[in-house]
């Protein structure tokens, strides 16, 4: 993760698929836009993505959520609608970390657990964006510090 790795290069993830956060009002002028530099629409098991034209694979494909609803009717919230994004060093807009890490904790797979860990390793999860979380994704992260203590034998 971009975040992470601005911190602690040693500490960052990346994941081989991409997630980009959009408004679904704009996904007809996405779509059009992107056959340009070879990416076309998919829509399959109830995901929506992009993907190369000439060798789909679902693994490297961008992956399209959509911001003020559920990705999943189960998670417990919404993506977040974006005020400002941050700028990554190579000029890439990314979610900001408050919005990243509930949107992490709603979705709460391992992968997403373990990017938790991260963020909180390298200090990014400050205690602001802690109470800022509502009461069930604030259960959420202890429950991951929990389990991250156990793991490491810390206190």
């Amino acid at each position: 993760m971009f975040h992470v790795r601005s911190r602690d290069p040693e500490a960052a993830r990346l994941t081989r698929d991409v997630d980009v956060a959009i408004d679904r009002d704009d996904l007809t002028r996405i779509v059009k836009a992107v056959r340009s530099i070879g990416l076309e629409y998919r829509h399959a098991a109830g995901v929506d993505t992009l993907v190369d034209a000439k060798h789909p694979k679902a693994r490297s494909a961008v992956h399209l959520i959509f911001i003020r609803e559920k990705v999943r009717q189960e998670y417990l919230d919404e993506v977040p609608g974006f005020s400002e994004p941050t700028v990554s060093e190579e000029g890439f807009l990314l979610a900001p970390v408050a919005d990243l890490v509930r949107m992490k904790l709603t979705s709460f797979r391992s992968r997403d657990r373990a990017h938790i860990i991260d963020l909180d390793s390298v200090g990014l999860i400050t205690p602001e964006i802690e109470q800022s979380l509502p009461d069930a994704l604030r259960d959420r992260l202890e429950h991951v510090r929990e389990e991250e203590r156990q793991s490491t034998g810390a206190e």
